[in-house]
């Protein structure tokens, strides 16, 4: 019986995390296409020692060395060639093989086969599990590795492919973890804020509030680290708070040490949160006098600093050497510069990302509740008698200030205003995955809001002395209007849901299947891409279908001396990415090497603004 009632419990929890899950699930099936960055995620994970597709070098110093000087026949084989290779660096060094080991570097592009694009985004037989490549493929990058050898272990189990499935899979699975967090962290918060009654409906719908959320949306697909980074940020916060209510922040801390490892791990704005959480909570250990449980802290965070670096010490020219740290350190320095233009447009997206119009209404509506609670409180003080519901809520009021219930508020609200305030000053760009850690704290704070309104809602209620907000009398108005907890939950869904009807297909790169299908079907061709940057990331699945490409761009297409290697092809596909001038790339094919389009398969409007022709010898 009592099993029963514990699966009685739960379900609620079960079924909000599952209806989330079905509903990402759905836009998942709907991703076409991919950020360049996204396809740069498969090929840091999967390309073996070999970070980048250079044109004029398609195979890495590093790959090469592997391939040609340890690789074996078979696992003695190679273990013996490491072996010899490890023994030769530490006796001669700088003149060892290894480290004096030169790649093949061409003069201009060369062709790079299909097979060679299929390595680069996708593991096979002999590289599954291969995490020592990972981790020295990252190491160029200027991410640390956590995410990318979680998509190769996906890659690793499903070899062969790189689909949306393969790298949101990874997203799912943290934003299932997320969802349940916020289950916890919605009852923790609404018990130590004293809505003790309402604290499973406010986790349900702090859930609720996040999971269908077009934030949520875009966080489970957007291939990248932010989701996983999503989840350690939650994490934190909620072992945080769980050791500040059982006041446990001296023993017991090995969770707390490896959720700071992994989001360290994960994505370097994670050091936003996590020291300012860690700060805040410091602060009010030391107002508590709680010392013993303040060293314990500092040293727990201490030996997750150690750890990281330890194991990740390339996480140090990362953060203040690479471009992109360097940049983000140029942005602080810039003070105010700028800084009202960047604020409002994170404000923008959190605004859009986070909740949709109804549930902002019915926000705006709580918050009108809550005034209503202190007009009628202000009356009975005034009139010199306090009505029952106004006397409970000062008892309340009295108990959650013994209790140290703004330390609470504090520990949730600002360590992710800090991190709002230093990613709108930092982040490179101004688009939402920089503050996706921030989405399912903004919904945590709206259920917490909305469930607030209802318990201020049934204190006004009419009903037996005595009663509270977890104990209403059966029958009394306050016990009859709880229901309203559950409807408020299931309303909030439902708006959350129907805004995602006009959601703005960001990720989903909608028609990009019908260009890929376009590579498809002249599999075995050879294809020219004519591409401004580094653009070409965009198609690499497209590349795998065909026999061979040339990566150029339009100076190197003008100043190219190995013409014969076009001018020999009977016919070949030609991609023009968006941005780069069809007409002078046209005109060049024909004046430099003699070919024309016979048709035109995919016009400039395509998802990436790309075209691509067949071409054919001038007749």
């Amino acid at each position: 019986m009592k099993g029963r009632a514990d699966g009685h419990k739960i379900g609620a929890e079960v079924m909000a995390v599952a209806l989330c899950l079905v509903i990402l699930a759905f836009f998942v099936s709907g991703k076409e296409g991919f950020h360049m960055d996204e396809l740069l995620s498969f090929q840091l994970s999967n390309a073996e020692y070999n970070p980048w597709i250079v044109p004029t070098q398609p195979e890495g110093r590093l790959a090469k060395f592997v391939h040609n000087e340890i690789d074996g026949d078979s696992l003695g084989e190679t273990l013996g060639n490491f072996a010899a290779v490890v023994e030769d660096v530490v006796r001669n060094r700088g003149n060892s093989r290894l480290l004096s080991y030169k790649a093949d570097v061409y003069e201009e592009p060369v062709w790079i086969t299909g097979e060679q694009f299929r390595d680069y985004i996708t593991v096979g037989k002999k590289d599954a599990f291969n995490y020592l490549s990972v981790y020295f493929n990252v190491k160029d990058d200027n991410h640390p590795p956590l995410h990318f050898m979680l998509l190769h272990t996906v890659s690793s189990v499903f070899r062969g492919s790189a689909s949306a499935w393969m790298g949101c899979a990874v997203n799912l699975a943290a934003l299932a973890a997320v969802l349940v967090l916020l289950i916890k962290l919605g009852r923790l918060l609404a018990e130590a804020l004293g809505m003790e009654g309402y604290s499973r409906q406010a986790g349900i719908l702090c859930a609720l509030l996040y999971g269908v959320s077009a934030g949520a949306v875009a966080t489970v697909l957007l291939i990248r680290m932010y989701a996983v980074l999503t989840l350690w940020c939650v994490a934190l916060l909620y072992l945080v708070l769980r050791k500040w209510r059982d006041k446990s922040f001296d023993r017991h801390n090995k969770g707390l040490i490896a959720v700071t490892v992994m989001g360290f791990w994960t994505q370097y704005f994670f050091l936003f949160y996590c020291m300012i959480l860690a700060a805040a909570v410091g602060v009010l250990l030391l107002s508590s006098k709680r010392i013993r449980e303040l060293l314990c802290m500092l040293r727990s965070f201490v030996i997750a600093a150690v750890i990281g670096v330890a194991l990740f010490p390339f996480a140090i020219a990362d953060v203040l050497a690479s471009g992109r740290g360097v940049e983000a350190l140029e942005n602080l320095s810039q003070g105010l510069g700028g800084y009202g233009q960047r604020l409002s447009a994170f404000a923008g997206i959190m605004w859009e990302r986070v909740l949709s119009p109804g549930v902002w209404l019915l926000l705006a509506a709580a918050a009108g509740v809550c005034l209503v609670r202190k007009f009628v409180r202000g009356s009975a003080r005034r009139a010199g008698a306090k009505s029952e519901p106004a006397a409970e809520a000062d008892r309340e009021a009295s108990a959650a200030g013994a209790s140290g219930r703004g330390a609470y508020a504090v520990l949730l609200v600002l360590p992710a205003a800090g991190y709002f305030l230093l990613a709108a000053r930092m982040s490179p760009y101004l688009v939402d995955r920089y503050i996706m850690p921030l989405f399912p704290l903004a919904a945590l704070a709206g259920g917490l809001l909305l469930t607030y309104a209802l318990s201020v809602l049934l204190l006004l209620m009419p009903g037996k002395a005595g009663d509270d907000r977890g104990k209403a009398g059966k029958g009394s108005g306050r016990e009859m209007l709880r229901p309203c907890a559950w409807g408020v939950c299931v309303l909030a869904a439902l708006l959350q849901a129907c805004s995602l009807a006009g959601y703005d297909g960001a990720y989903l790169y909608s028609g990009y299947r019908a260009q890929e299908e376009t590579a498809a079907s002249h599999k075995g061709e050879a294809c020219v891409c004519i591409y401004d940057g580094v653009g070409y990331y965009e198609n690499l699945r497209e590349f795998t279908y065909y026999d061979k490409t040339l990566l150029l761009t339009a100076a190197e297409l003008e100043g190219r001396r190995d013409t014969a290697s076009i001018e020999e092809l009977g016919r070949f596909v030609l991609l023009v990415k968006g941005g780069v001038g069809e007409d002078g790339v046209l005109e060049a094919f024909e004046r430099r090497y003699g070919f024309v389009p016979q048709e035109r398969v995919l016009s400039a409007d395509s998802v990436h603004g790309d075209s691509i022709y067949v071409m054919i010898p001038v007749s």
